[in-house]
């Protein structure tokens, strides 16, 4: 049986843009644009009413911004996953939407073909990080050491390093010669001991870290 199409939610104030990106994923059966917003504001409302999979969201709207409205979804409980989809890839716009609780980031001049990934990967929860939005983080200041209880093992850094490349929980374990259940724990425990709830946001502190390089 076909799997059920990943359900989309578009939110952009910029009517030219959602039409482009709603005729994108139309013409694809693997995606159902079930709803558009106007500004964050429209989008945390259509969010709790249709029950996205994915929210492909702008950063700066009118009214509530693209940030606020991630977290004001992190709050409500809302289930789908964020994947940013904008024009600004600077650190003031980067990390506020990573930690907020953005799966992923893209910028608009991304090819159709890496989008069309993105909302996939988003999807599944896996993190997707435009190459720029990649040399943001690891051109940011470590931060200081983390405390012993937080060090991660190396089996643990291993699995964060598949993780920052892009890799899924099957694939690491298919690297790693271990089960996909393993890779789970590890990944489980890597969150736990960097603080974060999400692959994006664990690839993030570990490169602030200087987990990653």
């Amino acid at each position: 049986m076909a799997e059920a199409p990943i359900r989309l939610l578009i939110a952009d104030d910029h009517p030219i843009v959602r039409d482009g990106l709603r005729g994108m994923f139309a013409g694809d059966d693997r995606f159902d644009v079930v709803g558009e917003a106007n500004d964050g504001a429209e989008a945390v409302e259509a969010a709790r009413g249709l029950d996205p999979d994915v929210v492909l969201m702008d950063l700066r709207m009118p009214r509530v911004d693209g940030v606020t409205a991630i977290r004001r979804l992190a709050e409500h409980g809302v289930r789908a996953r964020v994947l940013v989809l904008t024009t600004f890839d600077s650190d003031t716009e980067v990390l506020p939407a990573i930690e907020a609780g953005a799966t992923g980031y893209l910028l608009k001049d991304a090819p159709v073909d890496e989008l069309l990934r993105a909302v996939e990967s988003a999807a599944r929860g896996e993190a997707v990080l435009a190459p720029s939005v990649t040399q943001k983080l690891m051109g940011r200041v470590r931060e200081p050491a983390p405390a012993p209880a937080a060090v991660l093992s190396e089996r643990e850094l291993e699995v964060l390093r598949l993780i920052a490349s892009g890799s899924t929980n099957r694939e690491s374990a298919a690297e790693l010669f271990i089960s996909e259940a393993t890779v789970k724990t590890h990944v489980l425990h890597i969150f736990e001991k960097l603080g974060v709830n999400d692959r994006a946001a664990a690839v993030a502190v570990g490169y602030r870290r200087g987990l990653l390089t």
